[in-house]
C-alpha cells in the first residue's frame, strides 16, 4: 500500500508510522505549533531511508539558525533521494535545500515552478509565503501582490485546508483588502485553533483595521494554550505589546518585554528575536518612554552576537536601530559600508533602502533629526522591499514621523498622520495628531 501525505500525495515510504509521523509533523511545521521536530524524528526512526523526513527536518534545524544540522540533514535527504523516490519529492527536496543553501532567487523559481505541477504540495507552497518567506524578501517592491498571486492562483487546490486560508487571509490582509483578509483567516484559526499562524495572522489583520481592542483579547485568551517554546510565542507577545503602547501604557509593554520578548527568556529564533526586541524597544525610545539602559545593553549584545556580519537585509535594519540606540557607532558604520558595498556590486536585492535606513536611525539618535527626515522622506516608498509585515516596516515609517515632528515639519507629519488615520483608527496617532493639531 502507498503512503500519501495529507494533500494526497504519495510518499516514499512503506511505513505507515513514518507517513503517519511525517503528517503529523507537517501539520505542526504548517502550524507554527511546538513538535514538529520530534515528530520528523519519530518518522526517520521508522524509517531510516525516507527522505522527506530528513529535508522537512532540516527546515526546522535552519527555522532556528542551526545551519550545521540542517546541512548534515539536507546531505542525507539528497543521498537517499537520489537512490529511490519520485520526481516530485526530487524537487521538493532540491527547492528546499536551495532556500537553506542561501540560493533564495533559485529556490523561488523552483518553488513557483513545482507548484505549477504540484499545487498541493503544502511545505513548498508556504516557502513563498509569509512576512520573512522567499516573495517577502526578495527585495521586490510588489511581493505582497505577489503572495495574493500566487494564493488565489492555487485556491481552487486547497478549498477550505486551515492552513491555506490562514496564509491566504494573511495574504489579502498584508496587500491592502483587510476585511476579506480577516474574515477568511478567522475561518482557518476556527478550523484549528491550535494554530499559530493563524492566531499571528489575525494579529496582523486587527493591527491593520486598528481593531486593538481585539488584537488584546485575543492575545490574553489564546496565548495560554501556546507553550513557551513555540516558535511564535515571543511575536505574539510582541503584539500584545503593541497593543500597550497604542493605549500610552508604556510600563505595561516593558513589563511584557521583560517577561517574554528579551533575549535573556525567549525561546525564539534569532530572526524573530532580535526583531521583535529591537523594534519595541526603538519604539518607546522614540516615543519618549524610558528604556532601562541595561536593557538596551543586553538587545545590542543578543543582535550582534546573532547577526555579527551584514547579509539578512530586515536584520542589518534592527542591527542599525539598537546600534544607534546604544551609541555603537563603530559597528554601525562597519554595517553601513559593507551593504553599501554589497549595494555597488548587486548583491543587495532590497537596494539602496537598506543603507538609508540605517544612516537615518544614526541620524536620529544623534538628534539629527531634521538629517533623518531628509534621508527618509525619499526612499519611504522603498521600505516595503525590506521585507517582514506592514506591522513591522511601520518602525520606520514612525522614526521619519517623529524625525518630522521634532525637526517642526508640522505639515508634513500632519499629511502623513491623516493618511493613516484615514486608512485605520489609531489612538497613538490621533494623540500624535493633537500634539501638531492645524
Amino acid at each position: 500500500m502507498t503512503c500519501h501525505d495529507r494533500y494526497g500525495l504519495p510518499l516514499s515510504t512503506a511505513s505507515d508510522q513514518a507517513a503517519s509521523a511525517y503528517r503529523n509533523g507537517v501539520d505542526l511545521l504548517l502550524s507554527a505549533w511546538p513538535g514538529a521536530a520530534e515528530a520528523f524524528d519519530a518518522a526517520i526512526a521508522a524509517d531510516p531511508d525516507f527522505a522527506l523526513a530528513y529535508i522537512a527536518r532540516a527546515r526546522v534545524h535552519f527555522f532556528y539558525a542551526d545551519v550545521p544540522s540542517a546541512r548534515i540533514c539536507i546531505a542525507k535527504a539528497r543521498e537517499l533521494i537520489a537512490r529511490h523516490g519520485t520526481e516530485r519529492e526530487q524537487s521538493h527536496i532540491d527547492t528546499l535545500a536551495l532556500g537553506m543553501d542561501g540560493q533564495p532567487v533559485k529556490s523561488l523559481a523552483g518553488a513557483l515552478a513545482h507548484l505549477d505541477r504540484w499545487p498541493r504540495d503544502a511545505i513548498v507552497m508556504s516557502l513563498p509565503l509569509g512576512a520573512f518567506g522567499l516573495f517577502a524578501f526578495s527585495g521586490m517592491a510588489d511581493h505582497d501582490q505577489a503572495r495574493v498571486d500566487l494564493c488565489e492562483k492555487h485556491a481552487r487546490d486547497y478549498g477550505d485546508d486551515w492552513w491555506f486560508l490562514s496564509y491566504r487571509g494573511w495574504s489579502l490582509t498584508e496587500n491592502g483588502d483587510v476585511v476579506r483578509g480577516r474574515a477568511m483567516t478567522q475561518r482557518g484559526f476556527d478550523l484549528r485553533p491550535k494554530n499559530a499562524n493563524a492566531a499571528h495572522a489575525l494579529a496582523h489583520a486587527m493591527f491593520e483595521d486598528g481593531s486593538v481592542n481585539d488584537a488584546e483579547a485575543l492575545v490574553e485568551d489564546w496565548l495560554p494554550i501556546y507553550d513557551r517554546s513555540g516558535i511564535l510565542h515571543g511575536h505574539m507577545s510582541w503584539h500584545q505589546a503593541l497593543a500597550a503602547l497604542e493605549h500610552g501604557d508604556a510600563a505595561r509593554a516593558l513589563a511584557i518585554y521583560n517577561d517574554r520578548i528579551q533575549p535573556k527568556v525567549t525561546t525564539a529564533p534569532p530572526i524573530n528575536s532580535v526583531t521583535d526586541g529591537t523594534s519595541l524597544l526603538w519604539r518607546m525610545a522614540i516615543e519618549g518612554h524610558s528604556v532601562p539602559k541595561d536593557t538596551w545593553d543586553d538587545a545590542v549584545a543578543h543582535a550582534e552576537r546573532s547577526f555579527p556580519n551584514a547579509g539578512v537585509t530586515f536584520a542589518d535594519v534592527h542591527l542599525a536601530l539598537v546600534s544607534a540606540a546604544t551609541g555603537n557607532n563603530a559597528g554601525l558604520e562597519m554595517r553601513i559600508d559593507t551593504l553599501e558595498k554589497r549595494l555597488g556590486e548587486g548583491k543587495l536585492a532590497a537596494g539602496a533602502v537598506v543603507p538609508a535606513i540605517c544612516r537615518a536611525a544614526r541620524a536620529f539618535a544623534e538628534d539629527d533629526f531634521a538629517g533623518c527626515a531628509r534621508i527618509l522622506t525619499p526612499v519611504a516608498d522603498e521600505v516595503v522591499r525590506i521585507g517582514g509585515s506592514h506591522a513591522q516596516r511601520e518602525i520606520i515609517e514612525d522614526t521619519l514621523l517623529v524625525a518630522l515632528m521634532k525637526s517642526g515639519e508640522a505639515q508634513s507629519a500632519r499629511t502623513l498622520l491623516d493618511r493613516r488615520l484615514h486608512r485605520r483608527p489609531s489612538l497613538r496617532d490621533a494623540r500624535w495628531r493633537g500634539a501638531i493639531a492645524g
